[in-house]
């Protein structure tokens, strides 16, 4: 394949993308065939099910195919009943319980002693379909963060240094965007003493620095049920809270990092202004700069150093790095408001 002026080897996922072309959607195609209605009961949890999408759980077995068969989950046929990969991945009460090639799908939590790999206190791979062992998850990632020993009163019902918030839409987002096509990897959610880091296979189809305002699922079918199930919003606003809830809980900016085959967002633990890189605060004045711009606001120097904590008398230290953040073309100055560098709101690059 041509890459820019050169000729390289296609990777063998993508090798794969092409050859499925015109072939069922990978959640169409089948996890299961020829299984019974005590099967599919068996390998489902409906209960689960009925109870996300806030429905009456039917009188009869029939009641409950029924549903599932009109949400395309399953389809009767002439040997049995099929379960699709989308109701595997959503629903399995155990995904070992189908083939390999779905079962390492499952998400893979690895929590580390220390800001490295070196030493892995516990490594523990989801069993349960996204949707029924979601809430079982984030807790299981909540309960092992460390202690915020830093944050403000004002949050102080919530100690943990990762904000739950923030984990559940990491996670959410990692498995509604994978690349399904893509072998050999799953969701990873790696939690060392310093910092959170979900990804997921698979490149982003839109940029990192648009995460904030724009939106575009790579899993329709998915995204549609697992908001339907309140699991995610499919609006677009899951990196918002992420990166409000780092603002609130006096973190670092989140980092959004794209590899050779996987994304990686990654969440930071408390760090003072003083500690933080010039890439750290430059991240999060364009973060602080894109959330006012969502929310119909805009950025001040006033704004930057509520974010960041500073008084009033550190507002040259606050211009230094917007400074810094348009030099990096990242912001720009709102010209329609003032022309006063003093009274100076910033909008993104792209506003």
């Amino acid at each position: 394949m041509r890459a820019g002026e050169e000729l390289v080897t296609m990777t063998p996922d993508f090798l794969k993308r092409i050859f499925a072309e015109g072939q069922a959607d990978w959640f169409e195609q089948l996890a299961k065939e020829n299984a019974s209605a005590d099967d599919v009961v068996a390998l489902l949890d409906t209960q689960s099910f009925f109870e996300l999408m806030n429905l009456p759980y039917p009188t009869s077995r029939d009641g409950v195919l029924a549903r599932l068969q009109q949400e395309r989950l399953i389809e009767s046929r002439i040997g049995g009943w099929s379960i699709s990969n989308l109701a595997a991945i959503l629903l399995a009460k155990r995904l070992d319980a189908f083939p390999p090639e779905l079962a390492r799908k499952a998400p893979r939590v690895v929590i580390y002693d220390g800001p490295n790999k070196l030493n892995t206190r516990e490594d523990k791979l989801g069993a349960k379909g996204y949707a029924v062992g979601f809430e079982n998850l984030i807790d299981f990632v909540h309960s092992s963060a460390p202690q915020n020993r830093f944050v403000e009163q004002v949050v102080r019902e919530e100690v943990k240094m990762f904000p739950r918030q923030a984990i559940r839409e990491l996670i959410a987002n990692g498995l509604v965007h994978q690349d399904f096509l893509a072998t050999g990897g799953s969701v990873m959610i790696e939690m060392y003493s310093d910092r959170l880091e979900v990804s997921n296979p698979g490149l982003p189809p839109i940029k990192v620095e648009r995460f904030i305002d724009e939106y575009r699922s790579r899993n329709e079918r998915l995204a549609e049920l697992m908001r339907r199930m309140g699991i995610c919003e499919e609006k677009g606003s899951g990196i918002d809270k992420v990166v409000s809830a780092a603002e609130v809980f006096q973190l670092p900016a989140p980092d959004f990092r794209i590899g050779d085959t996987r994304t990686t967002a990654v969440l930071f633990a408390h760090q003072d202004f003083a500690e933080m890189s010039k890439a750290d605060r430059t991240r999060a004045c364009y973060q602080h700069c894109c959330l006012k711009y969502v929310s119909n606001q805009r950025m001040s120097n006033q704004s930057l150093r509520e974010r960041f904590r500073l008084p009033e008398s550190k507002a040259a230290i606050a211009s230094q790095v917007i400074g810094a953040t348009k030099d990096a073309g990242l912001i720009k100055p709102d010209e329609s408001e003032t022309s006063s560098t003093r009274y100076a709101r910033y909008l993104p690059f792209w506003a």
